[in-house]
């Protein structure tokens, strides 16, 4: 069950000191937990948690395939490893490892993504992916989710733990907007409905949950009532649930932090085709790579705000 709170807030802890505060949690409560890095240790927040447990958190370094590796071995062992790394260095750079050594062999490890599309900010393009959702769920066995902001990030790393299998987890590393009250609990692979509506849809994920209900709203001024869903669980796709709204309201509109191919949208139209047509527009990275800048910059640069959604439902509307 969630509960959404109040539009306009960030999150009071950053994602990066979620994820260290939940690996030491589970070290201290005796779990089976090992955490690896691939020399990001400060970036993570995980430097303290290395320090006091370094048994349990094991630094790499910047050779992100042997990491994949590493863990698959752990995982044969009965650990359950938590891989972490940059979304550019956890798709495309070890894409093979997350092939043979996690997928191909069905083992149990987690990878957690950080710096996702533009929220890598001042590490420019070739830290700056846009394509990495997209490779990974071309995997037959992968779980590929976006995780929304701090609550939802803890109540997912907490539900890993009790399941097996490859997760691939993509996130933001500092403050993200707060979209879900204390207390939410979150169902892998089921979308949620932040606002009904019944003139469009709002598909989002990641950090363009909270520009979507920024979008309804603005929308709403202009008489225009919008559904906003957030869809963080990219595979397997809630395809009920877009069909479900695809019916009620005739007009879709996904909005991702990533490019428009192969990501949200594409996962939205492959369901859409399926079962009902409506006509629908992509808001996300338009065949362009990274650069250096200001998140708030890189949004307005690649048109990833509330106003370029708002344009793209006024162009279906």
């Amino acid at each position: 069950m969630i509960k959404v709170a109040p539009i306009g807030k960030k999150d009071s802890i950053e994602m990066r000191k979620v994820y260290a505060g939940f690996v030491s949690e589970q070290i201290e409560a005796g779990s089976e937990i090992i955490a690896l890095e691939a020399d990001l240790m400060s970036s993570m927040a995980m430097d303290g948690v290395h320090k006091k447990y370094p048994q349990q958190v094991i630094n790499c370094g910047i050779m992100e395939a042997n990491v994949i590796g590493t863990a698959a071995g752990l995982a044969l062992t009965g650990r359950k490893p938590f891989v972490h790394t940059f979304t550019a260095f956890a798709s495309r750079r070890c894409f093979d490892q997350l092939f043979m050594s996690l997928d191909y062999q069905r083992n149990n490890v987690k990878v957690i993504a950080s710096d996702s599309g533009v929220t890598a900010c001042h590490n420019g393009g070739t830290h700056m992916s846009f394509e990495d959702m997209g490779i990974v769920r071309g995997l037959a066995n992968s779980i590929v989710l976006e995780v929304t902001d701090a609550v939802m990030f803890d109540n997912i790393l907490h539900q890993l733990m009790a399941l097996d299998g490859f997760y691939w987890v993509r996130t933001i590393r500092k403050q993200a907007a707060k979209i879900y009250a204390e207390g939410s609990v979150f169902t892998i692979g089921k979308g949620n409905v932040l606002r009904e509506g019944n003139d469009i849809t709002l598909i989002a994920n990641g950090i363009m949950v909270a520009e979507a209900l920024k979008a309804a709203q603005i929308l709403e001024v202009e008489g225009v009532s919008a559904a906003v869903i957030d869809m963080f669980t990219l595979k397997p796709i809630d395809r009920m649930l877009v069909k479900n709204y695809a019916e009620k309201t005739g007009r879709i509109v996904t909005c991702e932090n990533h490019s428009i191919h192969n990501g949200l949208g594409s996962a939205v139209a492959e369901v859409l085709v399926e079962n009902s047509p409506v006509p629908m527009r992509r808001v996300g990275v338009k065949e362009r790579y990274g650069q250096v800048g200001t998140q708030d910059f890189l949004q307005q640069e690649y048109e990833l705000t509330a106003e370029h959604i708002v344009k793209a439902a006024r162009e279906l509307l």
